[in-house]
């Protein structure tokens, strides 16, 4: 008894360490990073408190860059939920045997690197790749479309990338869905778009968030598709920190945008414990 409480704390606290050392410490470094000035020399940093930082992101070519990123990551989102959450509820529903084997195709995507992924894309969608000559050969086409180097193939390849992160908390939430709720609203006569506005999505709003954070931060921070895919022509909040970072050495400014997105984070974890409470409440309650 005693040996297992002493793995136990032994586990904790060297979890702890590990968190402290590399999820805690390099969070502040770049928060004390955001108030320092920029320097030209080899230090990168001059100790010496400013906001500066902060002031630069209402800069208009910067807020430009940050709309460009909403929209975009919002776009990706919409469509991820609109092809998630069908599949997600099929599956739910499915046979064991079955499920199985579809849970692996959504899960088989993450054994290979999202970076070798996109070039496969690009092998795809550049003008002489696979979709142009297809469609040149059903004669639909005179010459080879421009696909790739658009708003559209970055758009493409964020949804292929980040939709099993969508469709896996929906699963999750949709397979725990009562199913007697269901036949009940279904002896009262109700029909089945009611049954889902007013029974399913309410109940499965906690995946539907989760998914949704799990989609829209990547979304903006997979800095390498926009750069493979959408050449000069898409710069999200991603690109913005590695040219920062890589390109400008302003690490200050850098680190600022950083910040912004860690709050960004943090305001939707607390949306999603506000929404994950009250389904609590309201299971509770029934």
């Amino acid at each position: 008894m005693k040996t297992s409480r002493k793995f136990q704390y032994f586990s904790i606290t060297l979890i702890w360490i590990w968190l402290a050392l590399f999820a805690l410490v390099p969070n502040i470094l770049v928060l004390m990073t955001s108030l320092l000035a920029q320097t030209a020399d080899i230090d990168f940093v001059r100790l010496q408190l400013t906001l500066e930082n902060y002031t630069h992101l209402i800069n208009s070519a910067y807020l430009k860059i940050f709309l460009h990123s909403f929209s975009l990551a919002g776009s990706v989102t919409l469509l991820c939920l609109i092809f998630g959450y069908p599949f997600a509820y099929i599956l739910s529903r499915m046979k064991h045997q079955y499920k199985a084997l579809l849970l692996l195709l959504v899960i088989i995507p993450f054994w290979t690197s999202s970076l070798i992924r996109t070039y496969a894309i690009v092998i795809l969608l550049k003008a002489k790749g696979v979709f142009n000559h297809f469609l040149l050969f059903l004669g639909l086409i005179d010459k080879p479309l421009q696909l790739l180097y658009t708003n559209t193939a970055v758009l493409t390849a964020l949804v292929y990338t980040l939709l099993p992160f969508m469709i896996l908390p929906l699963y999750a939430t949709i397979e725990k869905l009562d199913l007697r709720l269901l036949d009940a609203a279904r002896d009262l006569g109700a029909s089945k778009l009611r049954m889902f506005f007013q029974i399913i999505l309410p109940l499965t709003w906690s995946g539907i968030i989760a998914g949704s954070m799990l989609v829209f931060l990547p979304a903006m921070t997979l800095f390498y598709i926009p750069d493979l895919l959408g050449g000069a022509k898409s710069m999200l909040v991603g690109n913005l920190i590695e040219n920062q970072f890589l390109a400008a050495q302003n690490w200050p400014l850098g680190a600022a945008v950083s910040v912004f997105l860690t709050l960004l984070m943090a305001l939707l974890l607390l949306i999603y414990w506000y929404t994950t409470r009250g389904n609590k409440e309201e299971r509770q309650f029934l």
